[in-house]
């Protein structure tokens, strides 16, 4: 028997439920004192004080540095992610060798290593980009390696019978199947990669969104940290939308579910 799926304006219409219970049960939580204001804010607060960052601009600026940060870091990881997953799943002697010193690698906290980064490239947008790049890296290479990995050995070999050259079959055979995998780690690396630079802003900076929230916190400010935490969850939002639209658009090939 076969199961009917729920549309996507009931999907939608629960998550407008759930979101609005959210923030109505706070606000009047916070109204009624059950909430402390000082330690939890409001709603209400935060969407003043957001108003009032666009009023003046100043959200935009914050936004711009840590999006270019993050970008800059996002767009290097994926990069040297897909070519090393790449060179190592196509090579048994490369592969033999690096994938498991990549394990251990993966297994070290770079978020700890964030000061060593502000240590070693300073303040300035380098470090941020670094630890950005640091924990996008990983993410992407495993995607890529396992998905080429993974590809059916047949089906490589009958691209090769029908005269397939090593380019035909990357391009045609290797890359499309390995899609699917690649923009499901990015779709997660561009969360880590916002995490990075806002990291590293909030260690050491003087702008971005990390910096905001630092300077929020150390005013004892719960209505600025909690606003600059909305901003971030909609920048991630927004990006992770823009992954899913590109993913799309280079996936019109399969069949549709």
């Amino acid at each position: 028997m076969e199961t009917r799926q729920p549309s996507h304006r009931l999907i939608w219409f629960l998550r407008g439920v759930l979101l609005v219970a959210f923030l109505g049960g706070w606000e009047m939580g916070a109204r009624a004192g059950f909430l402390d204001p000082f330690f939890y804010s409001s709603p209400g607060a935060i969407l003043a004080r957001l108003f009032q960052w666009a009023a003046d601009g100043s959200i935009f600026r914050h936004i711009g540095i840590t999006l270019w940060e993050m970008m800059l870091g996002f767009a290097i990881g994926t990069v040297s992610g897909m070519l090393l997953g790449y060179l190592f799943a196509r090579s048994e002697l490369l592969g033999g060798v690096f994938e498991p010193l990549m394990a251990l690698l993966n297994a070290i906290p770079r978020l700890v290593l964030a000061p060593l980064f502000i240590l070693w490239f300073g303040l300035g947008i380098t470090s941020k980009v670094v630890m950005s790049l640091a924990l996008v890296v990983f993410v992407v290479f495993f995607a890529t390696y396992t998905a080429i990995k993974e590809v059916d050995p047949i089906l490589i070999a009958n691209a090769r019978i029908l005269g397939a050259r090593p380019r035909d079959l990357t391009w045609h055979v290797l890359v499309p199947s390995a899609l699917t995998w690649i923009f499901t780690s990015l779709r997660t690396s561009v969360g880590f990669a916002l995490i990075g630079a806002v990291v590293g802003e909030y260690l050491g900076a003087t702008k971005g969104l990390g910096y905001l929230v630092s300077f929020a916190e150390s005013m004892f400010d719960a209505t600025g940290v909690f606003a600059g935490l909305v901003v971030m969850v909609i920048v991630a939002g927004g990006l992770d939308y823009v992954i899913g639209r590109i993913e799309t658009r280079f996936s019109v090939w399969k069949p549709s579910r």
